[in-house]
């Protein structure tokens, strides 16, 4: 199965032992151009107050639905919070993103509810900790994460699917190939390969990698199918006050002061069945 098979069929299994909140809303982004990251993502919010965040400019449709505020034919406000996180798995587009942030905030009702939180994240690098004997690949180009890598001196490959990004720059390459990375031993990718679909193939080209960490705001999902691939970290955000994050969200402004960046490490989670077994 393919990760959004496997993280509903872990969701179905939490349905299976306990009641799960209906969805509350969508909180959106404003419609204008971000100037930063905090433009790009909307929320799923659950009436438990559970929020999943997904990037929502992936494409035409998913811009359309920030820039109309909303589909108000979705019927999301009330739905079952099961059954939107299904379209993560079976809708395209606006109803896949929107799918992808379900299936977030369900998982953090689960870790909630299991009383389980992820640790705070060292760094900005996925705590890859880069040297300079290192050949970091750089799955979607982080610009203010690129001079961390070069700083240590470690060798930078960054991998893009973007061909006007394409060429060598200051200090490392930016290629469309991703066969690039079959020396890399350390990876960093961001989130947003759960929601191309393109997890599976980037991993495939990172066969020597001893380190691969997934980040950004939307891997905020149940990390189990991740690590069973070979992710070996998962670095996302943690929404800590969730009226202060509604308005951020909403105003396209910077949540840094409602969540945290958290870092969970393969060899520290718990796993899933160890979660669902906490569950009061």
């Amino acid at each position: 199965m393919d990760v959004a098979h496997e993280l509903l069929a872990l969701l179905e299994r939490f349905a299976e032992r306990a009641a799960l909140p209906r969805v509350r809303g969508l909180l959106l982004p404003p419609p204008t151009m971000p100037t930063s990251i905090a433009g790009e993502f909307c929320a799923i919010e659950l009436d438990d107050g559970s929020l999943g965040l997904s990037y929502v400019l992936l494409d035409e449709s998913t811009k359309r639905l920030v820039a109309q505020g909303g589909d108000a034919s979705l019927g999301l406000e009330g739905a079952d919070a099961l059954t939107v996180a299904r379209w993560f798995r079976d809708g395209t587009g606006a109803r896949r993103a929107l799918g992808f942030a379900a299936v977030n905030a369900l998982s953090r009702c689960l870790f909630d509810r299991a009383g389980y939180e992820p640790g705070a994240s060292g760094d900005s690098i996925g705590m890859l900790d880069p040297q300079s004997t290192d050949h970091v690949g750089m799955i979607g180009l982080f610009p203010p994460l690129v001079k961390h890598v070069l700083q240590a001196g470690a060798r930078l490959t960054v991998v893009e699917l973007r061909s006007d990004l394409a060429g060598q720059r200051e200090g490392y390459r930016v290629t469309t190939d991703r066969s690039e990375l079959a020396s890399c031993n350390k990876v960093i990718a961001t989130s947003t390969l759960l929601l191309n679909g393109t997890l599976d193939d980037m991993l495939a080209a990172c066969s020597k990698a001893q380190s691969f960490a997934l980040i950004g705001p939307g891997a905020g999902c149940l990390p189990d199918p991740l690590f069973a691939r070979g992710v070996t970290l998962v670095g996302g955000t943690w929404v800590t006050d969730r009226e202060a994050f509604r308005d951020a969200l909403r105003a396209g402004s910077p949540w840094t002061q409602a969540a945290r960046k958290v870092a969970i490490r393969r060899e520290e989670y718990p796993g899933v069945q160890a979660l669902l077994e906490r569950l009061h």
